[in-house]
C-alpha cells in the first residue's frame, strides 16, 4: 500500500502536528512534579511522539 508515499504533504503535516503536541505535553507534564496528571500527560506525549515516528517510517516501507 503506497498511501503514505503518495500523500507526502499529509504525512509531513501529521508528523509535525504529533511532534509539536507531543513535545508540549511532555514538557507540561514534566513541570507537574509529584502529580499523577503530569505522568499521564507525559505518557500521552510519548505516545504521540511514537506515532509521529511510526508515520515517518511508513513512508519507507
Amino acid at each position: 500500500m503506497n498511501y503514505w508515499k503518495e500523500h507526502a504533504s499529509l504525512r509531513m503535516t501529521l508528523i509535525a502536528l504529533f511532534f509539536i503536541i507531543g513535545m508540549v505535553l511532555v514538557v507540561v507534564g514534566w513541570k507537574m512534579t509529584g502529580k499523577m496528571t503530569g505522568l499521564v500527560l507525559m505518557l500521552v506525549g510519548l505516545v504521540l511522539l511514537l506515532a509521529a515516528l511510526l508515520i515517518y517510517n511508513k513512508g519507507f516501507d
